[in-house]
């Protein structure tokens, strides 16, 4: 016999709201049994919040991840799964990298732009010392 989650536990197991699992359950990407208004939850239940967290944590969209998880249900689904999984992370690196390259630009013209203020301001404070 399967051993079910109900939601409360699957809340302080993975620190997730009970409106997040609901959520997540509407936008069909998790499908707990019901019983009469208990949402019960599976092992595959479980391993797909993990996959789900995780996707978000990386900046996946819901809807990305949706398809993902679609992908294992179909013929050569795991392998399928694997290689779009890969494909759709290098992508997301290759973004993190750009946005990473660009705060580098711009945390370097704050940094200039401190210094610069720095100074305007000490040589007014010097100025008026010397008054």
């Amino acid at each position: 016999m399967e051993k079910y989650l109900t939601i409360r536990e699957m809340c302080d197991a993975y620190q997730v709201t009970a409106r997040t699992l609901r959520f997540y359950e509407a936008k069909e990407l998790l499908f707990p049994v019901r019983e009469g208004q208990k949402r019960l939850f599976t092992k595959r239940d479980e391993a797909r919040l993990k996959l789900i967290l995780r996707g978000k944590r990386f900046g996946f969209s819901l809807e990305g991840i949706r398809q993902l998880l679609d992908l294992y249900d179909m013929e050569n689904g795991e392998h399928r799964q694997l290689a779009a999984s890969i494909d759709m992370a290098e992508k997301r690196v290759a973004e993190m990298e750009a946005q990473r390259d660009e705060l580098n630009v711009a945390i370097e013209e704050l940094k200039s732009q401190i210094n610069w203020g720095q100074n305007a301001l000490a040589a007014k404070q010097v100025k008026q010392a010397a008054e």
